[in-house]
C-alpha cells in the first residue's frame, strides 16, 4: 500500500481535530460560567455556532475523500494526479473552515466549497479510471 496519501489525509484529520479544540474554547464560557453576570463574555462565542456547524461539516463530503485516498492506496495507483488533488482539497477545506467561521458570505463559502468538491470528485475519476477491470 503506497502511503504517500497518508499525510493529506492526517492533515485533514489535524484541521478536524483542531476545530474540535476551538469549539471547546469556546464554548468553555458558558459551562464554566464565565459571563453570566453580563459581563465578561467574550465576542467570539458569537462564532460557536458557525464553528460547530463546520465541524459537522468535517464528516459529511470530506468521508468520499478518505475513502478514494484509502482506495487509490489499496489499488497502489497514487500518482502526482492523485497527490495534487488530494493536497488541493486539503486546502480547500482549510480555506472552507476559515470562510464558514470568520466570513459570512454563502456566495464565497460555496465558491471554496466547489474547490474541495471537485478536487474529490477527480480522485473518484482516478479511482474509477484505474480500477481493475
Amino acid at each position: 500500500m503506497n502511503p504517500s496519501l497518508i499525510l493529506p489525509m492526517a492533515a485533514h484529520v489535524a484541521l478536524t481535530a483542531f476545530l474540535y479544540f476551538l469549539l471547546t474554547a469556546v464554548r468553555a464560557p458558558a459551562v464554566w460560567g464565565v459571563g453570566r453576570r453580563g459581563r465578561d463574555l467574550p465576542s467570539w462565542t458569537a462564532f460557536e455556532p458557525r464553528i460547530s456547524a463546520n465541524l459537522s461539516n468535517q464528516f459529511e463530503w470530506p468521508l468520499f475523500f478518505h475513502l478514494a485516498c484509502l482506495l487509490l492506496m489499496s489499488l497502489h495507483a497514487v500518482d502526482t494526479w492523485a497527490l495534487w488533488l488530494a493536497w488541493i482539497f486539503v486546502a480547500g477545506r482549510l480555506l472552507h473552515s476559515g470562510v464558514q467561521i470568520l466570513i459570512p458570505n454563502i456566495r464565497l463559502r460555496g465558491l471554496v466549497f466547489t474547490v474541495n468538491f471537485l478536487a474529490a470528485v477527480g480522485l473518484w475519476i482516478r479511482v474509477l479510471v484505474l480500477w481493475p477491470h
